[in-house]
């Protein structure tokens, strides 16, 4: 008598492999999206596609501004920084 499971036991015809194959499709997914995210936030010039030189300049523009340095140590530094 096979009590109406058709006969896949009592795993319901998973098992031990379809529990990990489960998991590590899921892990794909999860990793998939991620990975897009990040992609989609260089794309759009987000914080994580910014490179360090942009904080730096940005860094010694506000020090600029506020009169920490002065103009030639400005375009000292800038020309440091390549840009």
């Amino acid at each position: 008598m096979m009590w109406g499971d058709y006969g896949m036991g009592w795993s319901g015809g998973w098992g031990v492999f379809g529990m990990i194959h489960m998991v590590l499709w899921w892990v794909l997914i999860i990793v998939l999206i991620v990975v897009l995210l990040k992609w989609i936030g260089r794309r759009t010039g987000g914080a994580a596609g910014r490179p360090e030189e942009d904080s730096a300049m940005r860094i010694l523009r506000e020090m600029y501004a506020r009169g920490e340095i002065t103009k030639e140590v400005f375009e000292q530094k800038k020309r440091d920084l390549g840009t």
